[in-house]
């Protein structure tokens, strides 16, 4: 549903590569409000049924399709992801999976009544240096993880469809929020696993420099965990597209700037663990593309995820629950930041949960 900019430049040539390589899917239809994005999905699909809008596709197709990709602005999530599984259709939905909390509530309980997969596009997941990071923390190397950082920084936001409207992301009808809303989805679900579970507070601040949009682009925040504290700083007005992330555990360090990941792991001289510190320094680079706004390279891990969730019947998975988490702390982060950065505090569970299944209380990652 959508053919914009990451639907036609992510999404579509990941499953295209995927169908030649596996074989394993197919993409039967597209649906978009916009003629021209239209048009252009007729070229670049042939064979492909094109809808004027998603009701039409669902009442045309519904029956012969297994799921459905959402890759629209985030106001119209909620409603394509009820239709889609309604019509007991899975669902993978671009982030945030909601713009509000109460939608995201709804559609988990949703999901788990009619027992249909609801999957969130969390890809910064599937970034192979992110990837790595996990094997060190599963490895034990540096211990307990007791705080990090998450710096996104980008010049610009993302631009949508020259063809419908571009700047999209900017106008709060569409997008629901500024670049916590579009970024702090792949900040905080990433927080989730590095600090092991789920924060119980934050605090943020944000502003707007730019007086032609509605939407904030610079937004800091601190998460407080159990284990720890977790500082988020995004932008969208830096002078540079990068990413920089630490973690901080025990017996040493993660840094990393885009590809370049550097581990330095902390030892006594004597091996006793008493006498001077010394540091030993691993570095390496590791391709994650970076500057490809498409992400298309992570793509294929994560549909291996979804369908795995399909394959188990994990209805409302851990990827589902943290949706929902990052939208709170999404909600509650602009309630702090128009309370003058007032600690918010923030629920550990969902409260309908318990009448389809155990909330996940183990931490998360490990």
């Amino acid at each position: 549903m959508g053919y914009g900019f990451i639907s036609s430049k992510g999404h579509v040539p990941a499953y295209l590569d995927r169908l030649r390589s596996r074989g394993d899917v197919e993409i039967v239809a597209i649906a978009d409000i916009c003629s021209a994005r239209r048009s252009q999905a007729r070229k670049d699909l042939r064979g492909v049924q094109v809808f004027s809008d998603s009701e039409a596709l669902l009442d045309a197709m519904g029956d012969e399709l297994d799921f459905v990709d959402i890759c629209t602005p985030p106001c119209d999530h909620a409603r394509i992801a009820h239709a889609a599984l309604d019509r007991g259709l899975h669902v993978l939905c671009e982030k945030p999976l909601t713009p509000t909390l109460s939608e995201a509530a709804s559609l988990l309980e949703h999901a788990a009544r009619v027992r249909r997969v609801i999957f969130p596009c969390h890809n910064y997941k599937h970034a192979p240096v992110v990837k790595a990071i996990r094997e060190i923390l599963e490895s034990g190397r540096i211990g307990q993880v007791r705080s990090i950082t998450l710096n996104t920084f980008r010049n610009t936001h993302a631009k949508g469809a020259a063809e419908w409207r571009p700047d999209w992301r900017r106008e709060r009808k569409y997008s629901g929020g500024g670049i916590a809303m579009d970024h702090g989805s792949h900040t905080f679900y990433l927080a989730f696993e590095w600090m092991g579970g789920y924060p119980t507070a934050v605090s943020a601040k944000m502003a707007t420099q730019s007086e032609a949009y509605d939407t904030e682009d610079n937004f800091s925040a601190v998460l407080s965990f159990p284990s720890g504290l977790a500082h988020a700083q995004l932008t969208w007005t830096a002078g540079v597209r990068k990413v920089i992330y630490t973690l901080q555990g025990e017996h040493g360090a993660i840094t990393v700037d885009d590809d370049d990941l550097q581990l330095a792991l902390a030892s006594s001289a004597n091996g006793s663990g008493k006498g001077p510190t010394t540091w030993r320094v691993e570095r390496k680079s590791i391709a994650s593309h970076w500057m490809d706004a498409s992400h298309i390279h992570w793509f294929n891990s994560l549909f291996d995820d979804f369908k795995s969730a399909i394959d188990a019947g994990a209805f409302v998975g851990k990827e589902a629950r943290e949706a929902y988490f990052c939208i709170q702390v999404i909600t509650h982060a602009y309630r702090s930041a128009a309370q003058e950065c007032r600690e918010v505090p923030l629920s550990t569970e969902i409260g309908w949960a318990e009448r389809w299944f155990p909330v996940n209380r183990v931490p998360i990652g490990r």
